[in-house]
C-alpha cells in the first residue's frame, strides 16, 4: 500500500485529495467522503483500510472553499466548535460537484468503476452522491439530515447502502423512521440499523466507537463494493 496527495481541478483553481493505493491491481476505486473534521487522520485511515481491502481510495478535501487543509480531531471543545462552524457554512451542492470531480479523477487513474463512502456529514453526501452522480455504488454511515432530502432518491440509478445508528444523538428516532419509510421499498437501497449504537460508532478512538458493530458494518461495506465495483 502506498499513499500520496493529488490536485483535482475545479472551477476556481484546484483542491487536494489523499490517495491510498493497494499493493496489487485495484478492484475498483472508492471516494472517501469526510466527516466535519476534514481529511484528518481518521479519514485517511478509512482510505488506507479500503486500500488494504484492494481498492484505490481517494479522500477529497471538501472544505477547501472555506479553508484548505482542515484537519481537526474530536478531542477538544474548540475543535468541535470549529467543525460545526465549517458544517454550517458548507455548501452541500458544491460538495457534490467536488465529489463528481473526484469520481472523474479516479476514472482518469484507470478505474472504470468508482464507488463512494461517507461518514456523518459524509454520510449525507454519500446519499446525495447516489442520487446525483455517476458513482457505481455508495455507502453512508450515520448520515445526518437525509430525512430532509428523501425526494431526491427519485434520481437514484445505482445501489446505495446506509448504516444507521439506532441511538444516534444527531439523527433522532423520528428522522430514522422517516428514512426507513422513505427508502425501504426502493430496490436500489439496503438499510442496516445498529440498534444500540450512537453516532460515529466506527470512528476509531471516538467516544462511541464499538469494535464489534464497526467490524460488522465494514464487512458489509466491503462486500457491497466487491459486488458492485469488481
Amino acid at each position: 500500500m502506498t499513499s500520496r496527495w493529488i490536485d483535482i481541478p475545479a472551477e476556481a483553481g484546484s483542491f487536494k485529495a489523499y490517495v491510498s493505493e493497494p499493493a496489487g491491481a485495484p478492484k475498483g476505486a472508492v471516494v472517501v467522503i469526510q466527516e466535519i473534521f476534514g481529511v484528518n487522520e481518521g479519514v485517511r485511515g478509512k482510505a488506507d483500510w479500503l486500500a488494504r481491502e484492494g481498492f484505490l481510495a481517494i479522500a477529497p478535501d471538501l472544505f477547501w472553499r472555506l479553508e484548505p487543509g482542515v484537519q481537526l480531531t474530536d478531542k477538544t471543545e474548540a475543535e468541535w466548535a470549529k467543525a460545526f462552524d465549517y458544517m454550517k457554512r458548507f455548501d452541500a451542492a458544491k460538495g457534490v460537484e467536488d465529489i463528481t470531480r473526484t469520481i472523474d479523477a479516479a476514472r482518469k487513474l484507470g478505474q472504470a468503476k468508482v464507488g463512494a463512502v461517507g461518514y456523518c456529514l459524509g454520510g449525507l453526501l454519500a446519499y446525495l452522491t447516489a442520487c446525483h452522480t455517476s458513482a457505481d455504488a455508495s455507502v453512508g454511515y450515520y448520515g445526518v439530515s437525509i430525512e430532509t432530502k428523501l425526494d431526491e432518491a427519485q434520481a437514484m440509478k445505482k445501489p446505495l447502502m446506509l448504516h444507521i445508528a439506532g441511538k444516534d444523538q444527531f439523527v433522532p428516532k423520528d428522522a430514522q423512521d422517516a428514512i426507513n419509510a422513505g427508502l425501504r421499498d426502493n430496490p436500489l437501497v439496503t438499510l442496516h440499523t445498529y440498534a444500540e449504537q450512537d453516532h460515529a460508532f466506527t470512528r476509531v478512538g471516538g467516544a462511541h466507537y464499538d469494535a464489534h458493530a464497526a467490524e460488522l458494518a465494514d464487512a458489509r461495506t466491503v462486500g457491497f463494493f466487491k459486488q458492485h465495483l469488481a
